[in-house]
């Protein structure tokens, strides 16, 4: 048998949509898997009755295919399902380790990204690899059609989880297909920019970095009480804030010093617009982690 945590992550960060990522310290999904002549999955923990157990509607189904790896998987979800936390990738990621483990398959980490990123498939649409990369990697992500840049980034950071549901689905259905060149310019500018900030541990710069004014926008109209959450997180000391992944998760970046005020004010924010949340004070960490 074979255990991994997989950690939660954040994808996009305003300005990098569908290429940057970073993992999060907390929260986290386990997997265990043992060998079996056919693959079936069972599912605990947060928000797993919404979780389809069967191997054909599951991500880490998805994975044991791709590697031809048929297991009895046991997920326990640490991180909420439809939260924009990356919660079906942290899951195909843990799999995908650990199977690559269980049957000594030999792949690298990086060679597992498009591996476990078949399981995000069956979540969007498209075998997207901005959370599945940060999750197995660690750190900071930039991933593109040439593969996957990793820095061991550290950057003190907030999520708050509203208790409300955005699908991964509608969230890409109001993505502008089209933008003006000054605004495509500017998310350019701002995108090496808080790529600077993360080499450098900035919380300065990689804040600066994460404005976004063609995706963000279209997706900020989907979370309810989200204008007065990131005005909160600002006032409190977050140095930027913006939507994780899909939504409705919330990301702020920070000092430390400043993380605890911060993640109180978005909880307080959420509650004056009348939706319950939930915020983690952690910290841009490292990748999935296997244990025998």
């Amino acid at each position: 048998m074979f255990t991994v945590r997989a950690p939660a992550t954040s994808a996009n960060l305003g300005s990098g949509f569908d290429v940057f990522g970073v993992a999060l310290g907390t929260p986290a999904d386990v997997v265990r898997v043992d060998r079996a002549s056919e693959t079936t999955i069972t599912v605990t923990g947060r928000g797993s009755k919404y979780i389809p157990e069967d191997p054909a509607k599951n991500t880490v189904g998805a994975v044991a295919e791709a590697l031809d790896a048929p297991a009895h998987i046991r997920i326990d979800k640490g991180v909420r399902p439809s939260s924009g936390l990356g919660s079906s990738a942290a899951s195909a990621a843990a799999a995908a380790v650990a199977l690559n483990a269980l049957y000594d398959r030999g792949r690298t980490r990086e060679e597992l990204v498009p591996v476990a990123a078949e399981g995000e498939a069956l979540v969007s649409g498209e075998a997207h690899a901005d959370n599945v990369a940060p999750s197995l990697l660690g750190g900071f992500t930039i991933v593109t059609d040439d593969g996957v840049t990793q820095v061991d980034a550290a950057v003190p950071v907030v999520a708050c989880l509203p208790e409300m549901s955005v699908s991964t689905r509608d969230a890409r259905g109001v993505v502008p297909r089209s933008a003006p060149l000054e605004e495509v310019v500017d998310t350019v500018g701002n995108a090496a920019t808080l790529t600077v900030g993360m080499t450098r541990n900035d919380p300065e710069l990689v804040g600066k970095g994460m404005c976004d004014d063609i995706v963000t926008p279209e997706r900020t109209a989907l979370i309810d009480g989200y204008e007065q959450v990131r005005e909160a997180a600002l006032k409190a000391g977050a140095t930027g804030v913006t939507v994780s992944g899909a939504g409705p998760g919330i990301l702020a970046v920070c000092h430390r010093r400043n993380r605890r005020a911060i993640a109180s004010a978005m909880v307080d924010a959420f509650d004056a617009a009348g939706v319950e949340s939930r915020a983690y004070q952690t910290v841009i960490g490292e990748g999935a982690r296997l244990y025998r």
